[in-house]
């Protein structure tokens, strides 16, 4: 292994991207993230968990009832 391998390296696709390096340990560590990372949010998608979880379902109250006029502490005018 060549130790002035670079973590990122131009796409051989012909595009200007870059794309992880798996030559570079901290490269191959970040394409074993990406996946797990990738897995993990698949999974959260699909057992609707997690910031995928559905909003709990409102329960319901007696509306509020206010005074007929705008300072209740005071005298009725």
């Amino acid at each position: 292994m060549n130790n002035d391998e670079p973590v990122f390296k131009k796409s051989k696709w012909g595009t200007s991207r870059y794309v992880y390096n798996a030559n570079n340990p901290i490269g191959l560590a970040l394409i074993f993230i990406s996946g797990g990372l990738a897995v993990v949010m698949v999974l959260l998608m699909e057992n609707r968990a997690g910031p995928f979880a559905p909003p709990p379902s409102p329960t319901w109250s007696p509306p509020q009832t206010q005074a007929p006029w705008p300072y209740p502490s005071h005298a009725t005018p």
